[in-house]
């Protein structure tokens, strides 16, 4: 199946970037970040889209005690702070670089419009891109805030399966190639990388899953 952080098998990068075109490259810079930088916090100005050149960024926002909740990680080719497009003034969540050697493309929102004032198709697709994500980030929140940890797991290899998952010719089985470690699995659907840890054994245990550092593996029998 096709992510649904992408369309038509074309990576948003390569389609949006202003570097692209050469209305905009003369006057486009990118951006760089490293580990635990914030590229924007709550609060701050909505002015700018992102792009993701290489890296992952981190979504999230801070519960009133001050908990962590991680609404996304994403990768290259990923857009975020989309919400700007559809006139949101401020953030309402952060973004943090989660690798050391992040690129972002900052796409202004008033170029945004004008792409897609001047392409009615790139401009449905954006709005069914962001349509997606909400649909997706309301499913992730429903499933933090109502289910147990390990059908949290479950639901979100469901979905990293839809993203990254192919058919194994030879066995029947459903492989993942992704690109997440197992930090960012735990902060995504909310446990601690030992719990996650503990899940993954005993999902392997029960001959439901094999995994590896970036790959994993469901069997037929269960998929």
């Amino acid at each position: 199946m096709n992510s649904l952080w992408f369309f038509d098998d074309v990576n948003l990068f390569k389609v949006l970037c202003p570097h692209k075109f050469k209305a905009y490259k003369a006057n486009h810079d990118f951006t760089s970040f490293k580990k635990q930088d914030y590229i924007y916090f709550e609060e701050d100005s909505a002015n700018k889209v992102y792009l993701i050149e290489k890296g992952k960024v981190k979504i999230g926002y801070y519960n009133e005690d001050g908990t962590e909740v991680v609404k996304a990680i994403l990768t290259k080719g990923e857009l975020f702070g989309e919400t700007a497009i559809l006139g949101e003034d401020k953030r309402e969540e952060f973004a943090q670089s989660v690798d050391n050697f992040t690129s972002i493309c900052p796409v202004g929102v008033d170029t945004m419009h004008g792409l897609m004032r001047d392409n009615q198709t790139f401009s449905l697709k954006i709005y069914k891109l962001i349509g997606f994500k909400l649909k997706r980030l309301e499913r992730r929140l429903q499933i933090l805030l109502f289910k147990d940890a390990k059908t949290r797991l479950v639901e979100f290899l469901e979905e990293l399966c839809s993203d990254y998952g192919y058919d194994c010719e030879k066995t029947g089985d459903k492989v993942i190639h992704h690109p997440y470690t197992q930090r960012d699995i735990a902060s995504l659907i909310g446990t601690s990388r030992p719990t996650l840890n503990i899940l993954l054994n005993e999902l392997k245990e029960d001959k439901v899953i094999e995994f590896g550092r970036k790959e994993i593996r469901i069997h037929k029998k269960i998929a």
